[in-house]
């Protein structure tokens, strides 16, 4: 445990000295399903208005990556059209002669061309262009320039806030991140669930003994700190920005995947502690412990933010 401990202290020693940096918005590693990473890096630059991470983000949140998601409202496809928008803004983005909203090739293309559509009509409201261009997309561009802005609709309202959000969860960071204030208070409650045993589907209550899986082990250790982690693995991991593992610090959350190209393949979380190891609830049988997290299946980290929580 003193081990342990000292690996944290000095870790957070060193981060105290980092500071950011500035740079073009790019793809975090990882962040995107490779089956869509080149359609949105390409189609992320398609004007001044997007980033590739920005439409990363909007996709997210619309489908989850789900290319066959149809909401109640009857919003098809990876980027959620309805029928009528996709008929008058819907494009060719493959060049294969057709306009198909269930097709990524042509809904990603669509869902950047309107974006930016979007950005052109509403270029002239006051208050920030990229908060128009979303509320635009939620609500309708007569709305927001009717408003004189992001119109006080709640929906819109929070779309806005957790697009812009979640962007910093799918853009690669441009210098060190900054730590996590509520990291050490994570990782005090983590340890003194050490030796629990594992229990599939767990949170912890007592009903359950106490017990946790892997993802219910790091959502309570963060809601003892006052953030509130969605359930599952592969949502926790769009809760902050990536660091390098190089930049890694105590209290990050560290995933593994059965794809190392898609974060919807994730299928352990962990909190790492320093020294390359990790405080996990590893499977049925075993118990909460300290591994290694250099492993075949590591896909990256997420340095948890209450507002990238929040957001996912």
């Amino acid at each position: 445990m003193l081990f342990v401990m000292l690996l944290v202290v000095g870790t957070y020693l060193v981060a105290a000295k980092l500071t950011g940096g500035g740079g073009a918005v790019t793809l975090a590693r990882g962040a995107v399903p490779a089956a869509y990473q080149d359609l949105v890096q390409k189609w992320g630059n398609l004007c001044d208005a997007i980033d590739p991470a920005l439409l990363a983000a909007q996709l997210y949140q619309e489908s989850g990556w789900n290319p066959r998601a149809q909401s109640a409202a009857q919003a098809q496809g990876i980027a959620q059209f309805i029928p009528g928008t996709w008929a008058s803004h819907g494009v060719d983005g493959d060049g294969d002669g057709d306009r198909d909203v269930w097709d990524p090739a042509d809904a990603i293309p669509s869902a950047a061309s309107y974006d930016c559509e979007l950005a052109r009509y509403v270029k002239d409201v006051p208050g920030d262009p990229t908060e128009n261009m979303l509320a635009a997309y939620n609500a309708g561009a007569y709305r927001v320039i009717r408003s004189g802005g992001v119109p006080r609709i709640r929906e819109t309202q929070n779309y806005v806030r957790i697009i812009t959000t979640l962007q910093k969860s799918f853009a690669a960071p441009v210098g060190p991140v900054g730590p996590s204030r509520q990291a050490a208070g994570a990782i005090y409650y983590a340890q003194q669930k050490l030796g629990t045993k594992y229990l599939w589907g767990g949170n912890g209550t007592p009903e359950q003994g106490g017990r946790f899986d892997c993802s219910g082990l790091t959502k309570a250790a963060y809601h003892s700190v006052g953030i509130e982690l969605p359930r599952v693995a592969n949502d926790q991991w769009n809760a902050g920005p990536h660091p390098k593992r190089e930049e890694l610090l105590p209290g990050d959350l560290v995933f593994f995947a059965y794809d190392l190209t898609d974060p919807r393949s994730i299928h352990h979380v962990g909190i790492y502690v320093g020294g390359g190891y990790m405080i996990n609830a590893p499977y049925t049988g075993a118990v909460i412990r300290f591994d290694k997290i250099d492993t075949p299946d590591y896909i990256g980290a997420t340095r948890v933010t209450a507002a990238g929580a929040a957001a996912v």
